[in-house]
């Protein structure tokens, strides 16, 4: 099980602070949407440079214009980019046919998803990696992510991250449901010390 870090809703500085902090770690670092908003595909470049062996994760949110948002993703040296689920298929068949001829791949946010009607219909566009998502402002209304997994019962095939507001108090309910990859922001991000937390974490997904 991998933890992906999530950077966003900081600086640049503090983005490489937190990597130098955390990176023995974590195993996938997330280039939030609001720092490449607030920085550009520059600041992938200079992720990528500084972790080479790291999988990098550009939260790109796409919902149109898939093939152009995709290679800039990957130009810049990502692996994985995200796509949202509600986009066209059009958008979603453009951006997996360029991750699939430059061996990268593409995460599917189920953000605002409430029927595996829609995860299905993915799946026969070739979709096979998805994130189960609790948006920033829907945590704020006390929705938790332990429901998002009833969106995927029944479902085979698909690789699986989570995401909202995740914690280490929380963390061993998301544990029980075996997901690939589970993402975390500001319990590592914001905490007091980054590399305690994250360790914290590592060790309990070990357990």
């Amino acid at each position: 099980m991998n933890i992906q870090v999530a950077l966003d809703r900081l600086t640049r500085e503090e983005c490489f602070q937190i990597l130098e902090d955390t990176g023995s770690y974590v195993d996938w670092i997330e280039i939030g949407t609001g720092v490449i908003k607030e920085y550009g595909m520059a600041i992938v470049r200079d992720i990528r440079e500084k972790y080479p062996d790291k999988t990098i994760v550009a939260d790109m949110k796409t919902c149109d214009a898939g093939k152009h948002e995709t290679i800039q993703a990957f130009d810049a040296g990502a692996d994985i980019t995200t796509v949202m689920a509600f986009s066209a298929d059009k958008t979603i068949t453009d951006t997996l046919e360029v991750a699939e001829s430059r061996g990268k791949r593409v995460m599917i946010d189920l953000l605002g998803v409430s029927e595996n009607k829609r995860i299905r219909e993915l799946q026969e566009l070739g979709v096979s990696l998805v994130s189960l998502h609790i948006g920033k402002d829907m945590q704020e209304t006390g929705e938790s992510t332990g429901s998002l997994f009833d969106l995927i019962q029944g479902i085979s095939g698909l690789e699986t991250a989570v995401a909202g507001g995740i914690t280490l108090e929380t963390l061993p309910g998301i544990v029980e449901n075996n997901p690939d990859t589970v993402i975390i922001g500001s319990a590592i991000t914001k905490a007091a010390d980054p590399a305690e937390a994250a360790m914290a974490m590592k060790g309990l997904i070990k357990e």
